[in-house]
């Protein structure tokens, strides 16, 4: 059977549709014009912030090259091979294993190329001070010393967002004046190079005068393989792990919890109705305590004793089918004729016709006196309760004595 809908809930669903459509489609629209590629230095993206076009550069031209898309600490050890390993710009800490993993592999012949502001937390020696307004715009630099890197590059450009303390022990290779942007320092076997930014191996900075004879020149011997770390840039082995690492998690988030909504939603809305149980605020005896308080702190017995008359003059005059505002000789004599002296149960030793006449003369008083006394307030309501009881006057007096 399929839910029905009604007017309201259409429109509420129809809202919640529209909205969500177009914040995808405003998504989409501001997205980049690659397609929402990564404008990190990534192997697998085109943006101008990727790096795609000089993977594809090293592995055309015979450098042995592959992406690494496992941890550091997974990194290969021992004097056989000669690796380089191209950290660009990581933007996670790394774990105590992999930083451990790192030193080792970099003491035992490792060389590593690591770029930005984060990468010092990956090296075993790290003087890099962050500085990102100055990555905002590219800069020139040029070199500081001697080398085989900067005989291929004497100039470089790029965005540096970070910089490198001067008083350190590394050799410092390229600066802009005031901050030193790249240097290079053994550490025991192997060699670690030090970029301020990424810039010199994107795909927009690789075009730059001296960025590429300068990229070339810090990887060295075309015989060292190359592990391009995407690991650092959330790529895993498996699907599920690079989704947990990429922002399609929050994509999938977000429609879980609009899925919750509707369920949740549609379920309320379809359960049973039922009216909820209305507690009694108070019991009868507790109700009778609390309306006799009020008229004690008010201080005004004449109220309680109008409220009483009128009730039992309503019910009477009821019960005799007499006009409401008949007078109290009237009422005494119509009881007299209708039910006798001892009819309707009444006890004419202790109410008389002359005696109710004196009752409802005397409650007619009373219910306009302000200065009633509380004790004559209560005699009159004994005596109005009793003729009352004795005539069955009122239905809840015969249901109480039929329980």
């Amino acid at each position: 059977m399929s839910p029905k809908l009604n007017q309201k809930d259409r429109k509420l669903f129809l809202g919640a549709g529209f909205v969500f459509i177009l914040l995808v489609v405003t998504a989409f629209v501001l997205s980049s014009s690659d397609g929402g590629q990564a404008e990190y230095p990534s192997s697998y993206s085109s943006a101008s912030g990727g790096a795609k076009a000089a993977y594809l550069l090293l592995s055309e031209t015979g450098y042995k090259i592959q992406r690494w898309e496992r941890p550091l600490s997974d990194l290969p050890l021992g004097p056989t091979k000669t690796f380089t390993v191209v950290l660009g710009e990581p933007e996670e800490a790394p774990t105590r294993e992999e930083r451990e993993r790192l030193k080792t592999f970099i003491s035992q012949g490792g060389h590593v190329i690591a770029t930005g502001v984060f990468a010092g937390t990956l090296l075993p020696k790290s003087e890099s001070v962050p500085d990102i307004l100055s990555g905002m715009t590219w800069k020139k630099a040029t070199s500081l010393s001697p080398s085989q890197i900067t005989r291929a590059a004497p100039q470089i450009v790029l965005a540096p967002r970070a910089y490198w303390q001067a008083s350190t022990a590394a050799y410092s290779l390229y600066g802009d004046g005031d901050h030193t942007l790249v240097v290079k320092y053994p550490f025991g076997r192997g060699e670690v190079l030090w970029w301020a930014a990424a810039t010199p191996l994107t795909n927009a900075g690789l075009k730059e005068p001296g960025n590429l004879e300068f990229f070339l020149a810090c990887l060295g011997d075309q015989k060292n393989e190359i592990l391009w770390d995407e690991y650092i840039h959330g790529y895993r082995q498996t699907l599920a792990g690079s989704i947990v690492h990429s922002p399609v998690k929050w994509l999938l988030a977000q429609l879980v919890l609009l899925a919750l909504a509707i369920v949740v939603t549609f379920s309320r809305r379809s359960g049973p109705t039922c009216v909820p149980k209305t507690e009694a605020r108070l019991s009868p005896i507790e109700f009778v305590q609390t309306l006799g308080g009020l008229y004690e702190r008010a201080g005004s017995p004449s109220v309680a004793v109008d409220i009483c008359y009128r009730r039992f003059r309503y019910w009477l005059t009821r019960r005799l089918g007499v006009a409401a505002n008949t007078p109290a000789d009237d009422l005494a004599s119509a009881v007299r004729n209708r039910w006798g002296l001892n009819g309707g149960g009444l006890n004419t030793a202790v109410f008389s016709n002359e005696k109710i006449i004196t009752v409802l003369k005397n409650c007619e008083a009373a219910s306009v006196d302000p200065f009633l006394k509380a004790p004559v307030a209560l005699r009159l309501l004994q005596e109005l309760d009793g003729c009352a009881a004795q005539w069955n006057l009122f239905q809840g007096i015969q249901k109480e004595k039929g329980e």
